[in-house]
């Protein structure tokens, strides 16, 4: 019997259900539809070891491929402080707070709808690293 695939909100909450398996801090979707035609949603979350990250990327993927969907790539894999998961409607971004903070993703895609996983600790998009301060006094 073949499994339908998952797609779009079902695969943001399978997701987000995964990370959360594994303890993931900080767990925060992104509606891009309205701002990106590659994907729907980002999914932003936050672990506390390059471990913990590998241990997120193995979950998320297990879970995915149970549900029929095919992950399209994978960036960042071993010791990285980021690791992305392309799975189409869905790009999950998985990454150590300093990490976190230094890209700022949310601040990044700031206008496009966000939430967070309910139980998920704030993060804080106040705390802009001083690289990004530079950049923005550099333009003015």
């Amino acid at each position: 019997m073949n499994k339908q695939k998952i797609h779009g909100e079902d695969l943001v909450k399978l997701t987000i259900s995964a990370l959360e398996d594994v303890k993931a801090q900080d767990i925060q979707v992104i509606d891009v539809r309205e701002k990106h035609s590659l994907t729907d949603y980002m999914i932003i979350a936050t672990g506390t070891s390059n471990r913990q990250i590998n241990a997120m990327l193995e979950k998320v993927r297990e879970a995915v491929k149970k549900q029929g969907a095919q992950p399209l790539g994978e960036e960042g894999k071993g010791d990285s402080d980021w690791v992305l998961l392309d799975l189409n409607d869905v790009i999950v971004h998985m990454m150590t707070a300093a990490a976190r903070q230094f890209y700022d993703l949310e601040r990044l895609w700031a206008g496009a709808e966000q939430s967070r996983a309910v139980d998920a600790k704030h993060h804080s998009p106040e705390n802009v690293s001083a690289y990004f301060d530079d950049k923005i006094k550099d333009r003015e």
